[in-house]
């Protein structure tokens, strides 16, 4: 098999010290790679102004997948590295699809959010910013093409799975066009998959089922903003946010898929080994099943699985599941 390039950017806070565990576990998996390394996030802005120069976005569109630790510093102002970097990042490459897995002791799904439209596409703006009479408008783009590939994508997701259950999860009784596009364009496509049972739920209900009894999901799909709210809720109940991987998905791999943890930076315990490299890992191990190294992909999650019960310090987790591989 032709060599693998994969673009790594370990960015800001614990980034680097996951990243460099998930890395560790590639190689004792015997996955070779050409890794390159990319200098980006909150450090890199307030050192050069600059957040995802254009040249370094063209170099990236050349890789096959892209492992990014966590972004973000405390004296970037909010907004400038979200969506200079990690929104551009999704929009331009086309990661249309936000897939999140879930396994614990109760809960064993997947979660697929749509990742390039919604609230998040950035529609909306002030008027008479900075007086009494402010007004700030916050837009929702939905379209029936970026609405169809991700539902398709969740039913084949679903039809591959033993269970074959796929919930929709939005707010139709209150978001009443963007809501009636999703169910309308959900069940025209579940007419494709006879063997595959719907469900739907609003979102505030599929929080409490979260919580209540998570066993009921077998395959989720919503939209941007639900899904990155309840993705963080679903890390929650299936052990903490130190285990939750996720992938930036482009399907049609018209260019790179992008593959990180779903924690922060946490500049408040950068080098003291208590980052857990669990989810940046777990984050690999789905990059390397993306790259089709499903073999080297089952044992790093095999051997994650084993060590998730461990105490130690970051390199010494790593390690743990290194050996295990």
């Amino acid at each position: 098999m032709a060599s693998r390039r994969v673009a790594v950017i370990g960015g800001d806070g614990i980034g680097p010290e996951v990243v460099a565990e998930a890395r560790k576990v590639v190689r004792a998996a015997g996955v070779e790679l050409e890794e390159v390394d990319y200098d980006l996030g909150g450090a890199a802005y307030l050192r050069t102004g600059e957040v995802l120069p254009d040249r370094v976005l063209e170099e990236l569109r050349g890789f096959d997948a892209i492992l990014l630790g966590a972004v973000g510093a405390p004296d970037v102002p909010p907004g400038v590295i979200e969506r200079g970097l990690l929104l551009r990042l999704r929009f331009e490459l086309d990661l249309y699809v936000n897939l999140r897995p879930f396994h614990s002791e109760r809960l064993n799904c997947y979660v697929v959010r749509e990742n390039t439209e919604g609230t998040y596409a950035g529609e909306g703006g002030f008027l008479r910013k900075g007086t009494p009479h402010e007004i700030a408008t916050q837009g929702s783009v939905n379209t029936r093409m970026g609405v169809e590939r991700c539902v398709r994508f969740a039913f084949e997701l679903a039809q591959s799975r033993q269970r074959r259950h796929l919930t929709l999860v939005h707010k139709t009784n209150v978001l009443t066009f963007a809501g009636d596009l999703w169910q309308r364009t959900f069940d025209e496509v579940a007419g494709e998959f006879p063997d595959v049972e719907t469900a739907y739920n609003h979102v505030d209900a599929a929080c409490i089922y979260f919580v209540e009894s998570p066993e009921r999901y077998d395959v989720i799909v919503t939209d941007n903003l639900f899904g990155d709210i309840l993705t963080d809720l679903g890390g929650a109940v299936a052990g903490g946010i130190g285990l939750a991987a996720s992938a930036n998905l482009n399907p049609s791999r018209t260019g790179p898929s992008l593959f990180e943890p779903v924690h922060g930076s946490a500049p408040d315990i950068v080098g003291t080994g208590k980052a857990n490299p669990l989810a940046a890992i777990r984050s690999a191990a789905m990059m390397l099943d993306f790259l089709g190294e499903a073999d080297a992909a089952a044992r790093v999650e095999k051997a994650v699985s084993e060590a998730a019960s461990l105490t130690g310090t970051t390199t010494e987790l790593g390690d743990a599941v290194a050996e295990r591989v």
